[in-house]
């Protein structure tokens, strides 16, 4: 269809910002591009591009003709989804913006299992911090926010809600790992491998720290889990997980984790969610609820 063809045109140059790189993308000419964009600015009557010396971006037009169409490109996807269901045949999207803790254990294996049942659905899998979730929702690149202690607002509507215990993670050489549960005190003792501040753990470590009289000793503070991980494997510094983030038994662990004691830290929560008042594809809808039946199933157990 071509106002499909014309909104995805508008969608790509206004997410990467450049008429050249969006080009590239769709794999049309930087001309044809651009002269699908001046039309479209025409048949509205308005500039929806400022142009800058990087690119192009949105103006206030722009940013509501854009909200507008990329909420047109997701009623499609979940029309055409449930036309597929209607076929009997299992075809669609998932997007998820999710916490980067869940991103080795528990995404893997819900993927894994909702494509075992339905090979048809592909997915789209995005790294969120506590702030960043619920732009991914408004702006429709997620169906579904995984997200540990995220910066709730009104379009945020959370299906399901998990408590989640803190955790140090450690090195198998550390001195507490001698212990079979710590309190956060003597985690604070040590140089520490913090995530950033938009990171839900971060925000539940800050909270606690606030109530101690020692400072903490941040050594390394990174947005990438995976870097924190492996630095901690082969020194003596803390870091922090949660339930989610552990690996199972069946996982080989290369790590120690151990509970910080909930006198010290109260469980913080996951929370899982959509945008409020948008109708999911069907594909997004029952993983939602896959995904949310097997949490409930791990916090009962």
């Amino acid at each position: 269809m071509r106002y499909q063809l014309a909104m995805r045109y508008l969608d790509t140059v206004a997410r990467v910002g450049s008429i050249r790189k969006a080009a590239e993308e769709l794999a049309i000419t930087s001309s044809a591009l651009n002269r699908r964009i001046l039309a479209l600015e025409e048949d509205l009557g308005v500039p929806i591009f400022d142009r800058i010396p990087t690119g192009v971006r949105l103006n206030a037009a722009g940013e509501l003709y854009v909200h507008h169409v990329r909420s047109q490109m997701a009623d499609m996807e979940r029309v055409k989804s449930q036309i597929h269901d209607l076929q009997g045949v299992r075809r669609g999207h998932v997007s998820i913006a999710a916490s980067q803790a869940l991103m080795p254990f528990v995404l893997p294996k819900q993927i894994n299992d909702y494509r075992a049942e339905h090979p048809k659905i592909t997915f789209s899998v995005r790294v969120c911090n506590r702030y960043s979730a619920i732009t991914e929702l408004q702006s429709f690149n997620a169906d579904i926010a995984v997200v540990f202690e995220p910066d709730i607002t009104p379009d945020f509507e959370t299906v399901l809600k998990v408590p989640q215990q803190l955790y140090a993670q450690f090195s198998k050489h550390h001195p507490l790992s001698e212990h079979r549960e710590i309190r956060f005190r003597d985690c604070m003792k040590w140089p520490l491998a913090l995530p950033t501040k938009n990171n839900g753990i971060r925000h539940l470590f800050d909270r606690a720290a606030a109530g101690q009289s020692a400072q903490p000793d941040v050594a390394i503070e990174s947005d990438n889990t995976y870097l924190l991980q492996r630095i901690i494997e082969t020194s003596d510094l803390v870091s922090f997980s949660f339930t989610v983030g552990l690996p199972s038994r069946e996982q080989d662990a290369t790590l120690v984790h151990r509970p910080i004691n909930t006198i010290d830290v109260k469980p913080g929560m996951l929370h899982i969610g959509r945008l409020r008042g948008r109708h999911l594809p069907v594909a997004a809808a029952k993983f939602l609820q896959q995904i949310s039946s097997d949490l409930v199933t791990k916090k009962a157990a």
